[in-house]
């Protein structure tokens, strides 16, 4: 499930030093932005003009992406008309069929961007020239594949998330002594060996309650092991469903996702048993962690939003996070998520914001406004721009070139499993169901 968090409630300072959206914040937060307007130029004369974005990022968390379009606003003279809605995904479908679709949409999955090119193939625009050049210069190639329907580029990335990471906590990992595992192995050793030296508290922590979405952390587990026991090449064929959802190789991967989420000796740390997995809400389901309950957390970067005011995210402080180990220590599979912009209209401004969101200037321009939790695979971003090093660190996986990223299945498969029987099978996996009649049935809900 791709994930959007971006948080603010400060405004930037005007590209050139005229006004913004007014703060002393703003000010000091652009003041180190690079507030050239040259490499707007490239964008030509725009003044006067607007583009209107719908995005399903709402108050609070729109503000830092409204905050970033001010250089582009001063610089270019077009007005960026930001709408943000709870109802995103269901009413975009509808404002494209009744005649009111917006210049950009900002799309929060893959599989969503090829359903409205297929759906909506009068409506959609190619991205433009000048985005394009920026994401061949700026962005894996994996990500230029993500926003591709038959052939044709579509989409292009904005904002990004690194999932395989284990929270723990730093201080009690000193405290007995114990080591970042560089192997699932060494990892699995690490649990055996905290659940006998603490009987009262369990190695791990989790939890897949989300409201309607609930499931979603469970199926990210299988997509981690998918890359780490099965390999990316099988994790792609896999996802394309060119091998079935219940191949030998997935029972393994779940399997081995078991080894932490089905053993009542290693879970659930000051939560319950294995069971308490389906109800407790995933953004709590790592706060045992700080009273020592637990041990370990598998979740992904933003999660980082998720612990109470005042915790220090550090390698030396109360929370931290390390890479989720697989068999080979020389090979580091990345799972991830992330947005991307979708034109609606082929008008200049509009071209030219597209333009803007795939550059080095947008992602440097929303690290500075955006408090802890955000991060962009754009590889000119200066990372000391990102408010934490859980975003640091996850900037310099999603940009390592020897990274195997890979985007979230469940994401690119089509809704009524990503989002559909995947979720609830991993939700009637942990209450009990298993492995094999899980996978079966999610492989016969797949048309």
């Amino acid at each position: 499930m791709a994930a959007t968090l971006g948080l603010a409630g400060v405004t930037l300072a005007a590209c050139g030093g005229g006004e913004g959206s007014g703060g002393d914040d703003v000010d000091e937060a652009l003041s180190s932005v690079d507030v050239a307007c040259e490499p707007y130029q490239e964008y030509g004369d725009l003044e006067g003009t607007s583009v209107s974005v719908y995005t399903s990022i709402v108050s609070p968390e729109d503000q830092s992406h409204i905050d970033a379009f001010i250089p582009f606003e001063d610089c270019t003279g077009v007005t960026v008309e930001y709408e943000g809605s709870r109802q995103f995904e269901t009413q975009l479908p509808v404002r494209l069929e009744s005649g009111n679709a917006p210049d950009m949409a900002y799309i929060p999955q893959p599989g969503l961007v090829e359903r409205l090119v297929t759906d909506f193939p009068d409506s959609v625009f190619p991205v433009g020239e000048q985005a394009e050049a920026n994401v061949d210069e700026y962005y894996n190639e994996s990500w230029k594949g993500y926003g591709t329907v038959d052939g044709t580029y579509y989409a292009a990335p904005l904002g990004a998330n690194a999932k395989s990471f284990v929270w723990y906590s730093p201080g009690a990992f000193e405290e007995n002594g114990y080591q970042i595992p560089e192997t699932w192995d060494d990892l699995m050793a690490l649990s055996e060996q905290i659940a006998s030296d603490h009987p009262d508290a369990k190695p791990w922590c989790a939890g897949i309650e989300s409201g309607n979405a609930t499931g979603w952390p469970a199926t990210d587990w299988l997509e981690d092991m998918m890359l780490r026991t099965a390999g990316p090449e099988a994790y792609d064929q896999w996802v394309e469903h060119e091998i079935p959802f219940n191949d030998d190789q997935v029972v393994e991967a779940l399997d081995q996702a078991g080894q932490v989420l089905k053993d009542e000796k290693m879970v659930n740390g000051g939560l319950g048993g294995v069971e308490s997995i389906a109800t407790v809400p995933f953004g709590e389901a790592g706060l045992p962690i700080l009273d020592g309950s637990c041990f370990l957390h598998r979740q992904a970067s933003f999660y980082q939003a998720n612990w109470p005011e005042g915790t220090n995210v550090a390698e030396d402080g109360d929370v931290f996070a390390f890479y989720l180990p697989g068999d080979d220590p020389d090979e580091q599979p990345l799972l991830g998520g992330g947005e991307f912009t979708l034109m609606f209209a082929d008008r200049p401004e509009v071209q030219a914001l597209q333009a803007y969101l795939a550059s080095p200037e947008w992602s440097n321009a929303k690290a500075k406004v955006s408090a802890p939790g955000w991060v962009s695979a754009n590889s000119g971003l200066d990372p000391a721009n990102l408010k934490s090093p859980i975003d640091q660190l996850a900037y310099e996986l999603l940009t390592d070139e020897a990274t195997e990223f890979r985007f979230d299945g469940s994401d690119l498969m089509p809704a009524a499993v990503g989002t559909g029987s995947f979720w609830t099978g991993m939700t009637n996996w942990i209450t009990g169901e298993d492995t094999q009649s899980v996978l079966d049935s999610i492989e016969n809900s797949w048309d």
